[in-house]
């Protein structure tokens, strides 16, 4: 068996289409645009080049966007001010902290501090708590960009499957886990204290993989025919060259499983879309909520 390769880039390229088509919609008959703010602390390369995609994909759709770029040292005070105008401002209905934030500030006490209906990387408690009791909220971009691809593999139900999390992360694991149990999935979430993770894998329909080890999950601990979503992204050296590879070792694991997400080119794509799918519905809730 040689598993079907998941294409990311036209997942994602599909959910961007629909959300600028939804968005010329609702723009035309309420009059109001999309608003997404970012706030960007410091001069990251990697995190300067992702926080100008999101905007260049923003205004693509027909966003009203913003990027708030702070200096490195820009303290607790001054940031939350930020937030605070921007939960204010009638004009956004979307707010992005680039994380991480440096290990100075409080990270969790700026993520609380953005209004929760304009909280569209889902990370507010609100919002963490809405997610487990299977309410209406946004959603982490990359768990909920990973269940828009289970939904189109597996059918929109996943009643009876078993769905294996390895990985527990805030940002990753722990909302996957949250989504898979929602959509009728028995979940088992592992992680670095977890044993016998080989034997879990080759019991699961549904492999999610998000702990930053360089393919760590090979190829026989997969089931025959199981869908496997790689959300790793790490950068390995082979000689005087170096290669993006994900949690999954591709190669063998692409001869046993049925479907498998490449890296790059998978799951990180939908990350964007996704953000832009929730600042939309969070732009129709406010709309709804003012009238």
């Amino acid at each position: 068996m040689t598993a079907e390769i998941i294409d990311g880039k036209a997942f994602a390229a599909e959910l961007h289409e629909r959300v600028k088509t939804e968005t010329a919609t609702f723009v035309k008959t309420t009059g109001i645009r999309p608003g997404l703010a970012v706030v960007l602390l410091g001069d990251d390369p990697a995190s300067q080049v992702y926080v100008k995609n999101k905007c260049v994909r923003a205004q693509a759709a027909g966003f009203f966007s913003q990027t708030h770029r702070l200096a490195a040292d820009t303290d607790q005070a001054a940031l939350m001010k930020i937030i605070k105008q921007l939960n204010a401002d009638p004009r956004i209905h979307g707010i992005l902290v680039q994380l991480p934030l440096p290990d100075r500030l409080d990270g969790q006490a700026v993520l609380n501090a953005i209004d929760p209906d304009k909280d569209v990387d889902g990370f507010h408690p609100v919002n963490v708590g809405r997610l487990w009791r299977g309410e209406p909220c946004p959603v982490p971009c990359t768990p909920l960009g990973c269940s828009l691809i289970l939904e189109r593999c597996l059918g929109a139900s996943l009643d009876g499957k078993k769905a294996l999390v390895i990985g527990r992360s805030d940002i990753v694991g722990k909302p996957m886990a949250a989504l898979l149990l929602r959509a009728g999935a028995t979940v088992t979430i592992a992680h670095s204290r977890s044993t016998d993770v080989p034997e879990i894998c080759r019991a699961s329909d549904i492999v999610v993989v998000a702990v930053g080890r360089p393919e760590m999950v090979k190829g026989d601990w997969i089931k025959p025919g199981s869908v496997v979503l790689d959300v790793g992204i790490n950068r390995i050296s082979t000689g005087d060259k170096t290669r993006l590879v994900g949690d999954v070792a591709f190669a063998a694991t692409r001869e046993t499983a049925g479907a498998i997400t490449p890296v790059p080119g998978g799951i990180g794509p939908m990350t964007i879309a996704c953000l832009l799918q929730n600042t939309l519905n969070q732009a129709k809730k406010a709309c709804v909520g003012t009238r």
